[in-house]
């Protein structure tokens, strides 16, 4: 069959990855989005689009009737499902084919072989293809430490650590009640967890007339909580050996099972000895990270999907030799120093330099920036879907060139308006330990990132204000309608500094600059009493100090408040997010002494305490779902709880005064 119009059974940057290749074949293009994405680029690419009303994945993106309605109504032909939500679901894989469309993926028996990674260890091992063994109530102390996993699903949800045998019976229930809510399936398993191995997969395409392509394969190591942040091709450090073994095992595995379509076999390498790798799971479907393989093989994997797809067999897209070398990273909406916390709100600057091409392949031999993202400046980052912002890849010749390229680039990034994990990127890709090829997954447990302490850089943080207070007043001086010729902040008697305060972001410090104005423009006062002013906007301060100048780029929020902006500074210290402090505060605003605020939007899934109770700190007061993740919210100190606003199944916004926890200090205070 010849396929005319595809619809997209996702969102986001996935479904803008399709649509590129889809546009470029002459193929036409149908979205399905839910409310809340209904403003997302994605759909106004598309060249029609079918709204599922709702704004939960459970109410708009799992639901299989809807989405092919929307097929039929939009006169779609083929199905893509991208990855996530329905892309590993055998019965909607069905139900496509069943409706007379073509499903741009494999066999539904395919899926399920391998939705199953009980199931799917069974067949692999008896494929010849080396597995860990799953302990299930058998482990004992020699086998710590051990991993709980979820059996249908994967992205680090459902999966718990385990280090002490005692722990096992409540890991156990917390990773089967996060992969229930997660994937519909609550069955986990458990199996040695390999303290310093490596996540390296292999990508395959199989097609109808049996040939099973090998892709080379990719190094996923770099993760937090489970879950992928950096990814490279071809992987660092293994011998040609291991790299074929890899190659022979991962087709081996598609063929077992007569594989159609692309998919991606993953294994856990022992990084003390690469020579070593077990089989973990196959993924019936495309890998986020696919764009690194397509950048050293110069292929378009979408492409080979919908060719496959329609009987054609694979052999135009066989792979070459491998060149040069590709990294991505993910930027996601997330608080590194806070335990990896998904952030929301809008997107008020998102720019990356050096861009030559988006959801589509580098030019062949051509180093540069790809960039694939489901979001624009101005974009609202929601609380019911993964924190991805974009996705950002690079090719060049060398490993090494890759890694100063892409590292630049996201130095230079401008984004704004919420929490990313951009400059922990930046650090990954510059530490010498990673610069070195010594990738493993246990990278954020075993090296010192800066990043990721709740510390501060208090250089960068104190220059970054200062720059922030001298653009907060040229703001003022643009927008007042009198008084032009006068020099900002000038008195006729000067017998104090102004005091511009602000809120650090993510954190309860505060910081006070001082600061005169005058005929002859901005100075410092106490510990800013060294640094020069150079040139002043609104935009753009530079700043000298002990004979450096810096340039700082300065974005001034001020959309949810006049009083009391949100201002982003970048310079070559970092970005810093700053909250300017209102010289006059609102009563009403103001909360208790131990509050406990919801850290973002979501749902209330348990409460763990009672109104009286005594607590410690530390100890769980309740446990939120937010952006497909759990989330537990403890006690900050002893104490007492004195109020609890919420109960299991409450909806609450950011910033929502959940319980209230009074320290042992402050009760003794009020007795006295």
């Amino acid at each position: 069959m010849t396929i005319s119009r595809i619809l997209v059974a996702n969102r986001g940057e996935i479904a803008r990855r399709v649509f590129a290749t889809a546009r470029r074949l002459g193929i036409e293009t149908v979205a399905v989005h839910s409310d809340a994405d209904a403003l997302l680029p994605f759909v106004a690419e598309a060249d029609s689009a079918v709204r599922l009303p709702g704004n939960t994945p459970a109410e708009t993106y799992l639901r299989a009737d809807l989405v092919i309605e929307a097929a039929r109504k939009s006169g779609a032909d083929a199905v893509h499902p991208g990855y996530g939500f329905l892309s590993e679901n055998a019965d909607f894989a069905r139900a496509v084919t069943n409706a007379g469309l073509a499903w741009i993926g494999p066999d539904p028996d395919s899926i399920i072989s391998m939705g199953s990674k009980i199931e799917s260890k069974k067949l692999m091992e008896a494929a010849g293809v080396p597995v860990l063994a799953d302990l299930g109530e058998t482990a004992t102390e020699a086998d710590l430490p051990l991993l709980v996993k979820a059996s249908a699903g994967g992205g680090g949800r459902g999966m718990r650590i385990v280090r002490t045998l005692a722990d096992l019976p409540s890991e156990v229930e917390k990773a089967s009640a996060e992969a229930a809510s997660a994937f519909g399936d609550g069955t986990v398993f458990v199996e040695p967890y390999v303290e310093h191995g490596r996540h390296v997969e292999v990508q395959v395409v199989g097609d109808s007339h049996g040939t099973v392509a090998v892709y080379g394969e990719r190094d996923c190591s770099i993760q937090r909580r489970h879950q992928k942040v950096v990814e490279e091709a071809p992987a660092p450090g293994l011998s040609d050996e291991t790299r074929a073994a890899l190659h022979d095992a991962a087709r081996n595995a598609a063929a077992a099972i007569n594989y159609v379509g692309a998919g991606t076999v993953e294994f856990l390498v022992d990084a003390n000895d690469p020579s070593r790798f077990w089989f973990l799971e196959m993924n019936t479907r495309l890998q986020v990270e696919h764009p690194v393989t397509e950048a050293i093989f110069g292929v378009d994997l979408v492409e080979a999907q919908i060719a496959v797809a329609e009987g054609r067999p694979v052999t135009p897209y066989l792979p070459g030799e491998p060149k040069g070398h590709s990294v991505e990273v993910r930027l996601y909406a997330e608080d590194p120093a806070n335990d990896w916390q998904p952030q929301s709100g809008t997107l008020t600057s998102f720019e990356v330099p050096g861009v030559k091409t988006e959801f589509e392949n580098l030019p062949d031999g051509q180093g540069g920036i790809r960039l694939d993202t489901g979001f624009v400046a101005g974009s609202e980052v929601g609380t019911h879907y993964d924190a991805m912002l974009a996705k950002v890849i690079v090719w060049a010749p060398t490993r090494e060139q890759a890694l100063r390229q892409l590292s630049g680039a996201l130095a230079k990034s401008k984004v704004h308006g919420l929490t990313t994990n951009r400059d922990l990127l930046v650090e990954v890709l510059r530490h010498p330990t990673f610069v070195a090829g010594d990738v493993s997954t246990d990278f954020f447990d075993t090296q010192e990132l800066a990043t990721r302490s709740a510390g501060v850089d208090e250089t960068a943080v104190s220059r970054s204000a200062f720059a922030a207070t001298v653009a907060l007043a040229e703001v003022a001086r643009e927008a007042r309608k009198v008084q032009q010729g006068i020099p900002v902040a000038w008195r006729n008697v000067v017998s104090a500094p102004q005091v511009t305060e602000f809120v650090l972001d993510g954190s309860e410090e505060n910081i006070k600059v001082e600061w005169f104005g005058g005929r002859d423009g901005y100075t410092g006062a106490n510990a800013d009493a060294d640094v020069t002013v150079l040139a002043a906007s609104p935009s753009s301060v530079t700043l000298e100090h002990d004979g450096v100048a810096t340039t700082y780029a300065v974005v001034v929020d001020s959309s949810a408040s006049l009083a009391a902006p949100v201002v982003h500074v970048d310079s070559t210290l970092g970005y810093v997010k700053l909250n300017r402090v209102p010289r006059f505060v609102d009563p009403s605003e103001q909360v208790a002494t131990g509050s406990l605020l919801a850290p973002m939007p979501g749902s209330v899934l348990s409460v763990s305490v009672e109104v009286g109770q005594q607590v410690t700190a530390g100890q769980t007061i309740l446990v939120m779902e937010a952006m497909k993740m759990q989330h537990t919210v403890s006690a900050p100190t002893d104490g007492v709880v004195s109020e609890i606003n919420v109960k299991p199944g409450s909806q609450v916004g950011a910033g929502d005064v959940l319980a209230v926890v009074e320290g042992e200090e402050s009760a003794e205070g009020e007795d006295a």
